[in-house]
C-alpha cells in the first residue's frame, strides 16, 4: 500500500472515530437535557453500551430457567403468564420508562404523573415499595441460586449429601458479597462485564448498529443453550415415555395438591412460581438509564427484546420439560429440583450437570444485574430524600462513578431475609413471597395515574420516543395491564393450602400492606 493510500486510510478512520464521538456527545447532551427537565443533575458517566443494556435486561427480566427449576408443571401456565406479562412490560412499562429515563424508575414516574400536592406521598410510598421489592427480590434470587448450586452437589454425590439451612444461607451470603464487589467496578468495566456475560463484546461500533442488528444476535446468544436443552431432551426421551398433549396442555396433568381448593384454583396457583420470576425488575433498564446513551430509546427496546424473544423460548422450554418429565411421583428427587431431576433422567448425571452449570451461570448473571438495578433504586431514593440518611447513600464515587454506598446498602440488607430462614423458614418465605406483589403494584401505579390525570392541568406528561398514543389501543392495553396485575395480586394473597395454619398461611399481602401503611404513617408523622 502506498504512503498516500495509508495516509488517506488513516484520515478516513480518524474521521469515522470523530463522527462516532460527535454522535456520542450529541446523544449524551440530549440524555442529560431530558434528565435536567425532570429535575436531576447528571451524576453518572454514560458508558453502558447498547449491547450491555439489552443483555442486562434480558438476564434480569427473564429468569425462565430458574422458575423452570422450581416448578413441576408450568408449560401452559407459562403461556398464560407470557400473555399477561406482555401487557405489563411491553408496551405499558416501556411507554413509562421511555418518558421518564431516570434511575428512580417507576417510583419517579409515579410522582411525576400526579398533581404536585400528591407527588411527595405517592413518590414516598411507591419508592419504599420499590426499594423493598428490589432488596427482597435480589435476596430471593440469590437464595434460589444457592439452592440450585447445592442441588448440583447432591446429584454429584448421588444423593449422599445433606444440605442444611446454614449451608444455604452461608452460600447465599457469599454470593451476595461477590456480586457486591463486582458492582463496585467502574461503569465502563460493568458495561464490559455485562457484555462479557454473553461472551460478546462488539465495542463502540454498536452505536451505529440498527435495532434489528442488535435484536438478532441478542436472541441467538440468549437462546443457544436453551435450544440445546430442548433438543437434547426431545432426542433422549423415548416416544413411549413422553406425556400426551392432554397431559401437557389439558386437565389430565393437573395434580391438585392444595388439600382442599378445587382444580381451577389449583391451576391458577400454578401461575405463581412463574409470576414470581417473570415480574422482577421489568424496569431494570430504567435504573441504569442515567448511565446509558439514548436511554429513552434503549430502555423500551430492551424490554421488548426480553419479553417477545425470551418469553416464547421460555414457554417452549417449559412445554418440553413437562413433555419429557416422566412419572410425577419421582419429582422432585433427592436434589429437590424438578428441572435438574428431569435432566438427570434423560441425559445422565454428567450431561445434566454440564447443562445445569449453564443454568446456574445465567442465575449468577441475573443476580449481578439485579444488584445493579437495586443499588440505583436506593441511590435515587436517597437522592430524593426518601431515606432518613440526609442523602448519604445518594452519592456517586468520584473514582468509579458508581453509587458504592448504595451498592453495599443493598448488598447488606439483602443478606437479612436469608438469615431469617435460620430462625423461621415460614417468615423467610413470607418475605420472599411479597417480592412479586410489591413489584406488580409499583408497576401499575404510574400506568393508572397516567390515565387518571391525563387531562389534569398540573400534570404535564411528555411522551418519550415509545408512545402508544391516547387512542383506543393505549386505553385497552393499559386497562388490561391493570386488571391482570390486580388479578395476580389477589392470587398472591391467597393461602395455597387448606386447611390454613400458621405454617402454610400466606403472609405476602399482610407484609406488602404493612409496608404501605407504615410508610404512610411514617410520612405523615415526619
Amino acid at each position: 500500500m502506498s504512503t498516500l493510500a495509508s495516509a488517506n486510510l488513516s484520515v478516513g478512520k480518524g474521521e469515522h472515530r470523530m463522527s462516532l464521538d460527535a454522535k456520542s456527545m450529541s446523544s449524551t447532551l440530549e440524555d442529560d437535557k431530558i434528565l435536567k427537565e425532570l429535575g436531576y443533575a447528571p451524576s453518572f458517566k454514560r458508558e453502558f453500551s447498547n449491547l450491555a443494556t439489552y443483555y442486562g435486561v434480558v438476564f434480569e427480566c427473564r429468569y425462565d430457567l430458574q422458575h423452570s427449576s422450581l416448578t413441576r408443571r408450568a408449560g401452559f401456565s407459562n403461556l398464560v403468564l407470557d400473555l399477561g406479562i406482555m401487557y405489563v412490560s411491553y408496551p405499558c412499562i416501556a411507554e413509562i420508562v421511555s418518558a421518564f429515563p431516570t434511575c428512580g424508575g417507576l417510583y419517579t414516574a409515579s410522582a411525576q404523573l400526579c398533581p404536585p400536592k400528591h407527588r411527595a406521598v405517592v413518590g414516598w410510598i411507591i419508592g419504599w415499595l420499590s426499594v423493598l421489592a428490589q432488596i427482597v427480590g435480589l435476596s430471593s434470587s440469590e437464595f434460589g441460586l444457592a439452592n440450585m448450586i447445592w442441588a448440583a452437589v447432591v446429584i454429584g454425590k448421588d444423593g449422599d449429601y445433606a444440605v442444611t439451612a446454614g449451608k444455604t444461607v452461608g452460600l447465599c451470603t457469599a454470593l451476595l458479597i461477590v456480586h457486591g464487589l463486582l458492582n463496585c467496578l467502574a461503569t465502563k468495566w460493568l458495561s464490559r462485564l455485562t457484555s462479557g456475560f454473553v461472551f460478546v463484546n462488539i465495542g463502540t461500533t454498536l452505536r451505529a448498529l440498527t435495532f434489528i442488528l442488535i435484536l438478532v444476535p441478542t436472541l441467538l446468544i440468549y437462546a443457544w443453550y436453551r435450544l440445546v436443552i430442548i433438543v437434547t431432551l426431545l432426542a433422549t426421551t423415548p416416544r413411549s415415555e413422553m406425556h400426551t398433549a392432554s397431559y401437557v396442555f389439558g386437565s389430565e396433568g393437573i395434580v391438585n395438591g392444595t388439600g382442599g381448593w378445587n382444580a381451577g384454583i389449583a391451576f391458577l396457583f400454578g401461575l405463581l412460581s412463574v409470576q414470581w420470576t417473570m415480574t422482577q425488575d421489568y424496569d431494570a433498564t430504567a435504573h441504569i438509564s442515567e448511565e446509558v446513551r439514548r436511554a429513552a430509546y434503549s430502555a423500551p427496546s430492551a424490554i421488548f427484546i426480553a419479553v417477545i424473544g425470551t418469553g416464547l423460548l421460555g414457554w417452549l422450554l417449559n412445554i418440553v420439560m413437562v413433555l419429557c418429565s416422566g412419572p410425577l411421583e419421582n419429582l422432585p428427587g433427592p436434589s429437590d429440583s424438578a428441572f435438574l431431576e428431569i435432566l438427570v433422567l434423560r441425559l445422565g448425571k454428567p450431561g445434566a450437570l454440564f447443562l445445569w452449570s449453564l443454568v446456574c451461570l445465567t442465575a449468577f448473571f441475573v443476580c449481578q444485574t439485579g444488584l445493579q438495578a437495586g443499588s440505583r433504586t436506593v441511590y435515587a431514593f436517597s437522592r430524593d430524600n426518601g431515606l432518613p440518611d440526609r442523602g448519604y447513600f445518594g452519592q456517586v464515587s468520584t473514582r468509579t462513578k458508581t453509587p458504592i454506598r448504595a451498592i453495599w446498602f443493598t448488598t447488606l440488607f439483602s443478606i437479612l431475609p436469608g438469615l431469617l430462614d435460620l430462625a423461621s423458614p415460614v417468615a423467610a418465605n413470607a418475605i420472599f413471597a411479597m417480592t412479586a406483589m410489591a413489584f406488580d403494584l409499583s408497576y401499575i401505579v404510574p400506568i393508572f395515574l397516567r390515565r387518571v390525570y391525563q387531562n389534569h392541568p398540573e400534570v404535564n406528561f411528555k411522551p418519550g420516543p415509545f408512545y402508544m398514543g391516547d387512542g383506543m389501543l393505549g386505553w385497552v392495553v393499559n386497562i388490561n395491564c391493570i386488571l391482570w396485575t390486580l388479578f395476580v395480586s389477589v392470587l398472591f394473597s391467597m393461602p395455597n393450602y387448606l386447611p390454613v395454619d400458621k405454617n402454610n398461611m400466606n403472609y405476602a399481602s399482610l407484609i406488602t400492606g404493612g409496608v404501605v401503611i407504615l410508610s404512610m404513617v411514617w410520612y405523615f408523622l415526619g
